[in-house]
């Protein structure tokens, strides 16, 4: 089927796009507000819409602002990512009922295949989605729940007019434009007259809906606007990470001291990993019901800043709140590039704004290549 080239439409246009989505059996979830925050969930109209509204972001810092436009995708990215939708935080593997002496195993819960439809995931969001899919669908073992909901869901991917504080997409080469990995990408356009989105299509899906949209062609102004808009985004970046060397710098600095330093700040809570977009460990638990009658097992999600996570016969391997910061951030941007193929971080600034004591990744990072750096000098020939 040949695909519809770039085209424009108006409010009505957006809202006749989520109509068409729902027509079709599609959960249609997006931003809205909701606590002070930004956050996905269902939406049924453009109504339900962050319209008007942008987000503050800085290390332990998030509030909401009102724009002086009505910009409905004007903000970075709030609290929750796309992963909650896809790995699901509580996920039942299968269940066993008492029978006799024993158990007999249950048939085990058919995957879901949700039909839904994420409406204004952004390009570094689009890049956690794929680091994901390395992870539950790359190996020979394949997932199948996260497959079942993975394949039934249709992305709007919306490009970025405006970077967060704590945003960093561009050091990681992942936004703020969408390039791939989407079925629609808007870009909103606003003027004094006007307020429109530019249409994009990624996918044969993409194609059939986009076929129902009554658009017309942008004009040159417009295609200005939606490139110059991502521009600034880029432009505006709050923070920046060397990645070049990186994870050689990492497998060097295993034993630096600078991870007791960030133990003094840690609270080791959990919150980075837990609104990471593309951490995705988990603990396997069974469970009975009162009675003693039934029993599952259920995963969860759970965190490598849990004291039990590395918990093996005798004891944990990471004790101390060091050796686990230095595990989260080895693996997010050293050793995944080993298992995956990529890095572990896109750069949305999650981790850093939901902190609650501020610890920025970037800074972490930054120090540690610095202190690798002196090292080397004082060896005089640049060898460790």
């Amino acid at each position: 089927m040949p695909r519809r080239p770039p085209f424009v439409v108006d409010r009505s246009g957006l809202e006749a796009l989520l109509h068409a989505l729902q027509s079709r059996g599609y959960r249609t979830l997006g931003p809205t507000l909701r606590d002070g925050a930004i956050v996905y969930d269902e939406i049924r109209s453009t109504a339900d819409l962050p319209a008007g509204w942008t987000d503050e972001q800085d290390g332990g810092h998030y509030r909401l602002k009102e724009r002086e436009d009505g910009a409905l995708f004007g903000y970075a990215v709030g609290p929750q990512s796309w992963k909650r939708f896809l790995h699901v935080p509580l996920q039942t593997l299968w269940r066993a009922r008492r029978a006799g002496q024993g158990f007999e195993i249950l048939d085990e819960p058919a995957p879901e295949s949700p039909a839904q439809a994420f409406v204004g995931v952004r390009a570094c969001e689009l890049a956690a989605i794929a680091a994901q899919d390395r992870v539950f669908l790359g190996g020979e073992h394949k997932d199948p729940h996260y497959r079942a909901r993975r394949e039934a869901a249709f992305i709007v991917a919306v490009n970025c007019g405006t970077a967060g504080g704590t945003c960093f997409c561009t050091s990681m080469k992942t936004g703020p434009q969408a390039v791939e990995g989407f079925d629609l990408a808007l870009t909103e356009v606003l003027s004094e007259t006007d307020h429109v989105f530019l249409v994009e299509v990624g996918s044969e899906r993409g194609a059939e809906v986009a076929a129902e949209l009554e658009g017309r062609e942008p004009t040159d102004a417009e295609a200005r606007a939606a490139e110059d808009a991502v521009r600034a985004a880029e432009a505006s970046m709050g923070r920046v990470l060397e990645t070049e060397g990186l994870k050689d710098v990492l497998y060097r600095n295993y034993e630096a001291p600078h991870w007791d330093e960030v133990a003094e700040r840690c609270l080791a809570c959990a919150n980075c990993t837990m609104v990471c977009p593309t951490c995705f460990c988990a603990t396997v638990e069974d469970v009975t019901d009162l009675a003693g009658l039934e029993a599952s097992r259920v995963r969860r999600w759970d965190s490598c800043f849990t004291l039990d996570f590395s918990y093996v016969h005798g004891g944990s391997v990471r004790t101390s709140r060091g050796a686990r910061y230095r595990q989260w951030i080895t693996h997010k941007l050293a050793t995944w590039h080993d298992q995956f193929g990529s890095s572990g971080c896109v750069g949305c600034g999650r981790c850093i704004t939901w902190c609650p004591v501020g610890i920025d990744l970037t800074a972490e990072a930054r120090a540690v290549r610095e202190a690798d750096a002196r090292k080397r000098e004082a060896r005089g020939d640049g060898k460790l």
